[in-house]
């Protein structure tokens, strides 16, 4: 864990049972797990925030594992990247860490070395990549965001952001792209019912639109899909698309 906060794995397994069960588990030791279930997507994650190591398999539908690797190696040669796949020949071991991973377990694998190794490649990888001086910052248009300090730099200015801004914000960021219900984030969010009607949201996304847009009017990053909710893209495309 860093002086900033809990360092952030990303988790990038289509099975979801364990997929569950790694997250369940990298969270009771203090880490924080943001998962995707296939490689696209974890190039998306990536190109978009601050990670400390990336766990990945490598049968995913779509881009296969090792072309991850790859991508993953073009962008930055110091991210710490674990292989855990159901692949267990030696060509396919070897292959991965020629690509550029840093190490490599098989399913099925122990729990707890599972837990050791971990921690043991984030340890190492602080040895040459030092502590970042600045917060959980997530970048979009001419949008700086520091999710720890609660604070936003926008082309208006700094400004502070309320613990319900921030909640708001980090759902949008984790799941960019993806359409985010009225239900969930009222429930996500504000912890309440998914059935409670209210105009709280709708008064939130204009906030977020006014803080955050080019031109609130004619959103591109915080989009409203209708008759299904929200959707967030960090780099700009029309409403309704």
């Amino acid at each position: 864990m860093s002086n900033n906060g809990p360092v952030h794995i990303l988790l990038v397994e289509d099975e979801l049972n364990i997929a569950r069960g790694l997250m369940f588990n990298l969270e009771e030791e203090g880490y924080r797990v943001t998962h995707v279930e296939d490689g696209q997507s974890a190039l998306d994650r990536l190109a978009s925030n601050s990670w400390a190591l990336v766990i990945l398999d490598l049968s995913l539908p779509g881009m296969d594992g090792l072309e991850v690797v790859r991508a993953i190696r073009e962008a930055d040669q110091r991210l710490p990247v674990l292989i855990l796949t159901a692949r267990t020949g030696e060509a396919d071991r070897l292959k991965g860490l020629s690509m550029g991973a840093d190490d490599y377990m098989t399913k099925p694998f122990s729990l707890d070395e599972f837990l050791l190794r971990v921690q043991g490649m984030l340890r190492r990888s602080r040895w040459y990549r030092p502590e970042p001086v600045e917060g959980e910052i997530y970048r979009f248009g001419s949008n700086h965001i520091d999710l720890e300090e609660g604070k936003a730099w926008t082309a208006e200015g700094e400004m502070k952001l309320t613990d319900l801004e921030v909640r708001m914000l980090r759902i949008f960021f984790e799941q960019e792209g993806k359409v985010l219900s009225r239900p969930e984030l009222l429930q996500r969010v504000w912890g309440v019912s998914p059935e409670t009607e209210t105009r709280t949201l709708d008064n939130f996304i204009v906030r977020l639109r006014r803080y955050f847009e080019p031109d609130p009017s004619h959103p591109i990053h915080f989009l409203t899909v209708r008759g299904r909710g929200y959707r967030f893209h960090s780099q700009g495309t029309e409403e309704g698309s």
